[in-house]
């Protein structure tokens, strides 16, 4: 089958440089990855800076710890790329019914499931490499988290609201850099997990408007599904509920105006998005679900600041 241009996947980036400047036998693995469509590692990796922000408040740091936050970096990079190949692998067959994943390398062809395989080791093993330059207790804590992530694919066919899975495994982040800096966890931490849990829930929420016609002839359930006509409604009830639960995580931390100003400017960006919402719109929710990458800059540098403020 000859390969589909990465430029026909309607949420890739268009001129991406992993389409135009890769070797063109590494492109299918780096589409496999969604390396063209950074927002993912982005949203995977907000809830770890968080982490470590909140951390550096409550421990009366002057910033976030810079070499965990980089560690996380590029085990966000990594371990969203090896989650999207086992996504992709477990998906091989639903995917070839959706319009928005039937041009995905698996599906089309570019891609073998032996390729596949060794692709989602070789990506596991940069994760296992970054998690091992943390402390015990956070090396254990990121193991934790592998259950949920080999659970999510196969939730969306019984599981109404296979958002919440996902939620718990994107969200994971939110324990991680509180435990490489405590070798412990607290409540803070278990608070921010829940927010940021009810946050990815309302954003995939958005995301899955894309899919929500071709969902329903294929059987996948989704968060959209089954909000229906009331999709505004159950996002904005996500997000509330995200507000809810950071809120008292920053007091018990410790945070500062700078913080709780960042959350403010935050709590603004998800209700400007709730507002937004077209159901009927899939090129909207797209727009609506990558803008959730500014929002938690917002928020993780006013946390940052608050950390700064410190030092005056």
């Amino acid at each position: 089958m000859p390969e589909r241009p990465a430029a026909s996947l309607p949420d890739a980036v268009r001129g991406h440089w992993a389409d135009r400047l890769a070797p063109a036998a590494l492109r299918p693995y780096l589409r496999l990855a969604r390396i063209e469509r950074p927002i993912g590692w982005w949203l995977l990796l907000l809830p770890c800076w968080w982490s470590a922000a909140l951390a550096a408040i409550a421990g009366g740091q002057p910033w976030p710890n810079p070499v965990h936050c980089l560690l996380f970096l590029i085990g966000a990079v990594a371990m969203r790329g090896a989650g999207c190949t086992y996504n992709d692998i477990v998906d091989r067959d639903l995917d070839t019914r959706v319009e928005r994943t039937r041009g995905r390398p698996l599906p089309s062809g570019q891609v073998g499931l032996k390729g596949a395989l060794a692709f989602l080791a070789l990506q596991g093993l940069v994760g296992l490499a970054v998690l091992l330059r943390l402390n015990g207790f956070a090396i254990a804590t990121g193991f934790a988290s592998l259950g949920i992530v080999a659970l999510y694919p196969f939730m969306k066919r019984f599981f109404w609201m296979p958002q919440i899975v996902l939620g718990l495994a994107f969200a994971w982040g939110a324990l991680m850099g509180w435990a490489a800096a405590f070798g412990s966890l607290a409540l803070p931490a278990f608070l921010l997990y829940a927010g940021s849990i009810a946050w990815v829930v309302g954003y995939d929420t958005i995301y899955a408007l894309q899919d929500i016609e071709d969902d329903e002839i294929a059987g996948i359930k989704s968060s959209a599904r089954f909000f229906g006509e009331r999709v505004r409604a159950g996002v904005g009830l996500c997000y509330a509920l995200a507000l809810a639960f950071l809120m008292p995580a920053f007091a018990l931390a410790g945070a500062g105006p700078a913080a709780f100003a960042g959350l403010a400017l935050f709590a603004g960006h998800l209700a400007w998005q709730v507002a937004r919402i077209d159901r009927s719109d899939g090129a909207l929710a797209l727009r609506l679900f990558r803008s959730n990458r500014d929002a938690g800059l917002v928020l993780f540098a006013g946390m940052t600041l608050d950390c700064l403020l410190r030092l005056a």
